[in-house]
């Protein structure tokens, strides 16, 4: 591997977690927005022969993210994706960056219209300039800077709500199945586990590998079956039945990273384990079941 090709591997690297607090909150999701880092990854890979040329490769990757946000957006039609250009460049907006924005919750973004919440998050959650910001979403400055004034309005406005709870119910017998999982964790009965998976299962451990058939995801417990270090409990991430996992030596009450999991049929069906994606536990929605 020449240097370029590994400079590319390292920005990509370093890059991912910040791409996923973008695209987290242009989605409203941690696992969308993990979703769209990979497309927006598999991307820049394609169009890597053109890195060793750029300017600013940090701001051409955010592009790439930003341009996959908004065709995510278009496909779910979930929120609003443009404004006026022209009408948003004559408002002013201090500057300064603010702090009270990042700790903002994932749903409370998608409230805006697709530049506001881009200026939001490129300004006052990544920390940058409105010139950066200009650049990867496509925009004029004035623009941006007209879009972060309202976007800040909005979400302020949104912050003095009495806020609205999703409450996702899971039926009992999806209920039981969760569970049953779990305590095949809990026991370390991981061939009742294995007895769950689908012929046709589906592993994702993030940013590592894919494993695709019972056979071949059925090898993944093993390392869970010797490790004593977690510590396991059910729950809704996101509306979704997942698994929380504990790290015995940091913390029994803060989860260190979450399965997300997917049944059909009484079977396990798909598994995405975020051991290695630990970023995606930012400002994320848990619903612990007992």
């Amino acid at each position: 591997m020449d240097d370029v090709a590994q400079d590319f591997e390292k920005l990509l690297g370093e890059m991912r977690p910040k791409l996923h607090r973008y695209c987290a909150r242009m989605t409203g999701s941690v696992v969308d927005g993990e979703d769209i880092v990979q497309d927006a990854l598999a991307k820049a890979f394609a169009a890597r022969a053109s890195f060793g040329g750029l300017d600013n490769p940090q701001a051409w990757l955010y592009r790439i993210a930003h341009n996959a946000s908004l065709d995510f957006l278009r496909h779910r039609a979930r929120a609003p994706l443009m404004e006026d250009e022209e009408e948003l460049a004559r408002l002013a907006t201090p500057d300064v960056p603010d702090p009270e924005i990042a700790a903002t919750c994932l749903r409370s973004f998608m409230r805006l219209p697709a530049l506001q919440r881009s200026a939001v998050i490129l300004k006052d959650v990544l920390g940058h300039s409105l010139g950066e910001a200009a650049l990867i979403t496509g925009s004029s400055e004035p623009a941006v800077k007209s879009a972060l004034q309202r976007g800040r309005e909005r979400l302020r406005a949104v912050a003095s709500e009495p806020e609205e709870l999703a409450l996702t119910v899971i039926d009992g017998a999806a209920s039981a199945r969760l569970l049953a999982y779990v305590d095949g964790f809990k026991s370390g009965d991981f061939d009742t586990v294995r007895a769950m998976l689908a012929e046709d299962v589906r592993l994702e451990l993030v940013t590592k590998l894919r494993r695709n058939g019972k056979s071949e995801v059925g090898e993944y417990f093993g390392a869970y079956a010797t490790a004593v270090q977690w510590a396991f409990s059910p729950a809704m991430v996101e509306g979704g039945a997942a698994m929380l996992v504990f790290d015995r030596n940091v913390s029994l009450d803060t989860p260190a990273y979450f399965v997300a999991l997917e049944f059909a049929g009484g079977q396990v069906v798909g598994i995405r384990d975020f051991l290695y994606a630990r970023y995606a536990m930012e400002r994320i929605e848990i619903r612990s079941i007992a």
